[in-house]
């Protein structure tokens, strides 16, 4: 199964996200990670959507979404022509002993340490699916208390904008 990422506008207003994840529920479809957020417009929110599936699946699921009388448009984001993030927040156990292992770990991942306790230390990271999963392993040892993921946000690499390319379709 393929990983796709799409990037969805919608019209900023209630139910609107219950309506796209109640279509993915209906069609059987799972979301592996979705992200939503206004955009420079606050009219217009932009919903990032992680699906696994075939080519089938990614053109039924980009065919059912454009029904939706609130989805503006819709954009396949493929590696190549996009980044990727992901934030993470991690509380890990950090005793007087291993403190400083964790902090090193931390500073090789390029992490900032956002809490600091008498038995733990909260980190944040931010990167693709690889690098938190490689972070994750790295600093499982010392005992993780809790995880919190945002989910995958991405973006278009260059000058383009999704706006622009939704605006050429309406032409």
């Amino acid at each position: 199964m393929d990983r796709y990422i799409l990037s969805v506008l919608v019209n900023n207003h209630s139910g609107v996200l219950s309506r796209i994840a109640g279509l993915f529920s209906r069609r059987g479809y799972n979301i592996d990670s979705l992200s939503v957020g206004t955009t420079e417009d606050p009219e217009v929110s932009r919903m990032t959507i992680v699906v696994y599936g075939d080519h089938t699946v990614l053109e039924q699921i980009t065919k059912q979404l454009a029904k939706l009388i609130d989805v503006l448009h819709i954009k396949e984001l493929k590696r190549k022509d996009s980044v990727y993030r992901e934030l993470l927040l991690i509380k890990v156990c950090a005793t007087q002993q291993n403190r400083s292992e964790v902090v090193q770990i931390t500073d090789i991942f390029k992490a900032k340490i956002i809490d600091v306790d008498a038995a733990s230390v909260s980190m944040e990271i931010t990167g693709d699916q690889d690098k938190l999963s490689a972070f994750i392993r790295l600093i499982e040892p010392f005992g993780i208390k809790e995880i919190v993921r945002t989910g995958m946000s991405a973006i278009g690499r260059g000058d383009e904008t999704i706006s622009d390319d939704m605006n050429r379709k309406e032409m």
